[in-house]
């Protein structure tokens, strides 16, 4: 089925930065990561949350995580897409989800709560995502920024430590060549760095860029599975993930 053509009658404008490619210091700043614990704790918040979601999770139930999901039209797609699984969505504002679709699925949750916390305290506690969406989180374009996007970020240990099966989806390229090259940096596995076009917008955010005439990037592992197949595909393939990868460094022996 072709995917649909949108015109870019959108206002939104594409991302701008002096980079052009992946920072000169990203592996050595990923490498700093992945061999030293991240420090700060977490919020009373977002521990409170974390623990109303332990309450509702289990660990031999699978699980999706949108991470970020704004006002939670993803993470609702998500839900219809995977009836069978528990579908999280996190989001630090409080705003964005008050906004979230009516009539909330029975497999659907939302917290309110930092998503650097969240990991962290999931992490802790063991839980492993079947699947985890990165959809489209703030670019942070500017070089002297590179420690605030995921790639760069000190939560990463704790982000792969939750499920390595992630799909990132990006409105900038840079972004998704970073986090492929940290991946496999991390993982030892590739994860592709292929243009997105979505048959149907899985958020506002990605509404908007496609109607902005933007292009979409996605990276997906590639040596996990055959193929992640996205949650507005009509077919799912099984998520065999061998549970002896791991990460590198001192993370996993």
């Amino acid at each position: 089925m072709a995917s649909q053509r949108f015109l870019p009658e959108g206002n939104s404008r594409p991302v701008t930065s002096r980079q052009s490619q992946p920072h000169a210091r990203l592996a050595e700043l990923a490498r700093r990561h992945l061999t030293q614990p991240f420090r700060k704790p977490p919020a009373n918040h977002s521990r409170q949350a974390f623990e109303a979601f332990a309450k509702l999770w289990k660990p031999n139930q699978p699980c999706h995580l949108d991470a970020g999901c704004g006002t939670g039209e993803s993470t609702a797609a998500i839900a219809k897409r995977y009836p069978d699984r528990l579908v999280v969505g996190v989001d630090q504002s409080e705003v964005r989800l008050a906004k979230t679709p009516r009539g909330k699925a029975d497999n659907l949750v939302y917290v309110r709560a930092d998503l650097v916390d969240f990991w962290l305290l999931a992490a802790q506690a063991g839980v492993k995502f079947e699947r985890q969406y990165l959809l489209y989180p703030n670019p942070w374009p500017k070089p002297e920024h590179v420690g605030r996007r995921w790639p760069g970020h000190p939560i990463l240990p704790s982000l792969l430590a939750c499920g390595l099966a992630i799909e990132l989806r990006t409105n900038w390229l840079v972004y998704a060549q970073e986090w492929a090259l940290v991946y496999q940096l991390a993982t030892g596995l590739k994860a592709s760095v292929e243009p997105w076009h979505p048959q149907t917008p899985a958020s506002a955010h990605e509404r908007k860029y496609l109607h902005s005439g933007h292009e979409l990037w996605r990276s997906v592992p590639e040596n996990l599975f055959e193929h992640i197949p996205a949650f507005d595909n009509a077919h799912e393939l099984s998520l065999g993930i061998d549970d002896k990868v791991g990460l590198r460094g001192s993370l996993k022996s």
